[in-house]
């Protein structure tokens, strides 16, 4: 099965979509954020979209202990969404799961 590029997927859902929020800044300066899942800064761009690239990230807070979630996606299994997440929960102390969070991100070339 071909996959759809991520360019056209963008072209797609850049101006409508559900995740979309609409905000007006300083005079008649509007600004776009987005709610969609995996991504990390929360911006209506195509460089961090969730729905567009094929590697992304998600960092996200574990029950009331200090530990946290970080998901990131697998590049060969984007048709199969049940095993699109490589999933693993960091209990560590803050400065080394700081670290640990940075490397993999490295890792995964987003940054």
């Amino acid at each position: 099965m071909a996959t759809v590029p991520g360019q056209l997927i963008w072209e797609i859902v850049k101006k409508n979509n559900c995740c979309l929020v609409k905000e007006f800044g300083r005079g008649s300066a509007s600004v776009q954020f987005s709610k969609e899942p995996n991504n990390l800064f929360n911006l209506n761009s195509y460089k961090h979209s969730g729905f567009a690239n094929n590697k992304t990230v998600t960092i996200q807070p574990v029950g009331k202990e200090q530990s946290v979630l970080l998901a990131t996606t697998k590049t060969k299994k984007q048709n199969k969404p049940a095993v699109l997440l490589h999933k693993s929960v960091m209990k560590k102390e803050f400065k080394r799961m700081a670290k640990a969070v940075k490397n993999q991100i490295i890792i995964t070339g987003l940054i």
